[in-house]
């Protein structure tokens, strides 16, 4: 991706393994981040699953759950 002035911008997973890319947090609520819909895009795109690792309290926002249900790449593991 690039920005308005032509410069490139992605997001980076915090671990990859295998066909997983890890993304961890530790929030009470999370939402849809463009961190997180980078992530997601590019999970997609390459056939991977994103797993976001958060608190076990942590409540996912309505906007990251609609992404988690319309995408099918996102899975939540909780710490």
């Amino acid at each position: 991706m690039q920005t308005r002035h032509q410069v490139p911008r992605a997001a980076m997973a915090d671990a990859e393994n295998l066909n997983r890319l890890y993304l961890m947090k530790s929030v009470s609520v999370l939402r849809a981040t463009y961190q997180i819909r980078l992530l997601t895009f590019r999970a997609v795109s390459e056939g991977l699953i994103l797993v976001l690792r958060v608190p076990k309290a942590c409540q996912f926002h309505p906007d990251l759950l609609q992404l988690k249900k319309t995408s099918g790449v996102i899975a939540r593991e909780d710490f």
